[in-house]
């Protein structure tokens, strides 16, 4: 089992790295895939909400639907710790000025 989670976390990191800060679609499965611990991943609501908000950012309704509800799960510091993560992604992924 152990090398399983290895590998479900390997493919969680090559995709967010090929991708960056994707388009709503991959954030949006993204967000799922940490809502419901998909391949043997543990459930991380932080991690969850932090890809819905920014699948929402990119104009995804579902996103907005579920980053709400996931929220509802939440307390109010780890909220704030999942939009905290997604601001330094997203100032992370802008082209550096020269």
């Amino acid at each position: 089992m152990g090398n399983s989670i290895k590998s479900a976390e390997f493919l969680m990191e090559a995709r967010r790295s090929r991708m960056g800060y994707g388009s709503a679609e991959e954030c949006f499965e993204l967000g799922v895939a940490y809502s419901c611990g998909a391949g043997d991943l543990p459930i991380d609501f932080i991690e969850a909400h932090k890809w819905f908000n920014l699948a929402a950012s990119r104009g995804s309704e579902a996103g907005q639907a579920m980053r709400a509800e996931i929220a509802e799960e939440m307390t109010a510091r780890e909220i704030a710790e999942a939009q905290r993560a997604a601001r330094a992604l997203i100032i992370a992924s802008q082209p550096r000025a020269a």
